[in-house]
C-alpha cells in the first residue's frame, strides 16, 4: 500500500523503513500522517517477515511535532479543543501505538526533534542520532506542558533533574549533549544514520520474532513492575 504522508519499505531480511515525508512542514504531524503511520504499523506487525522498524523523516528535521497550522486551525474550529484536545485526537494515537507496538522500534533522528516529535523518538525502543540532530520539549516556548509523553519518557530515560531541565527551559541539544545525558544510544554522521540504523537492526532481526516482541514487552512492562514482577512475566513470556 502506498501512503500520502509516509514512506513505508517494506521488510529486508526483517527490517522495516517507514520515513515521515512531509518535509516541507517539517514532518509535522496531521491526522492524515497520525492515521497512516498507525496503519504502516499494524501492517508491518500482521506481517510475520517484519522483526524491526526504523523510523526517521525526509528532509531536514526528524519531526516538528503537531503542524502548527493545522493546529491553529482545530483551535480555530467551534469548542473543539474543549471537546476533544488535539494531542488526544491526533499525536496520543501514535505513541502509543509505537510503544505497544510488537516490534522493537528505532528512532533514526536525521534533524530537528522538538516537542511531539520529540516524545515520539522517545517512545521508540532505541534512538541513533545524526550529528545534524537537534532535540527539544520545546512547548514551553509556545505556552503549553509537554503533552505527548514527554513528562512519562524524558524521567525514565535520562533522570527527574535533567528531564526537568529540558522541560522547563525548552532548550535544544546537540546530538553529542543528547548522547551524553542518555537521550541517544549513539551518534553518527549524516550518511551513515540509516547504514547505521539498518546494521543494529538487523542485529536484532537475526533472533526469532517471538523472542524479539517477549522482550520488548517485558522492557516495557518492567517500568511498572518490582523484580518479582517481572520474573514472573519473563518465566510465563508475558
Amino acid at each position: 500500500m502506498t501512503y500520502d504522508t509516509i514512506i513505508l519499505e517494506r521488510p529486508a531480511d526483517g527490517v522495516a523503513l517507514i520515513t515521515l515525508n512531509r518535509p516541507e512542514r517539517g514532518n509535522g504531524v496531521v491526522p492524515e500522517l497520525a492515521a497512516d503511520l498507525i496503519h504502516a504499523l499494524n501492517a508491518l506487525e500482521a506481517d510475520f517477515s517484519a522483526r524491526v522498524l526504523i523510523i526517521t523523516g525526509a528532509g531536514k528535521q526528524f519531526c516538528a511535532g503537531a503542524d502548527l497550522v493545522e493546529f491553529k486551525r482545530y483551535l480555530d474550529e467551534e469548542h473543539a479543543q474543549a471537546q476533544e484536545p488535539y494531542n488526544a485526537r491526533v499525536l496520543w494515537p501514535v505513541t502509543q501505538k509505537i510503544v505497544s507496538c510488537r516490534l522493537p522500534v528505532i528512532a533514526a533522528v536525521n534533524g530537528g526533534a522538538t516537542a511531539g516529535g520529540l516524545d515520539f523518538a522517545l517512545a521508540c525502543d532505541i534512538r541513533i542520532a545524526s550529528t545534524a540532530a537537534k532535540l527539544g520539549e520545546t512547548y514551553i516556548k509556545l505556552g503549553l506542558n509537554p503533552g505527548n509523553g514527554g513528562t512519562y519518557f524524558l524521567p525514565r530515560l535520562i533522570g527527574s533533574g535533567m528531564a526537568a531541565e529540558l522541560a522547563l527551559t525548552g532548550d535544544l541539544v546537540d546530538a553529542q549533549r543528547a548522547l551524553a545525558i542518555g537521550l541517544v544510544n549513539r551518534v553518527v554522521e549524516p550518511d551513515q544514520l540509516i547504514p547505521e540504523a539498518t546494521a543494529l537492526a538487523s542485529r536484532i532481526a537475526q533472533w526469532p520474532r517471538l523472542a524479539i516482541e517477549a522482550t520488548k514487552q517485558q522492557l516495557r512492562q518492567s517500568w511498572h513492575m518490582d523484580l518479582a514482577g517481572s520474573m514472573n512475566a519473563s518465566f510465563w513470556g508475558v
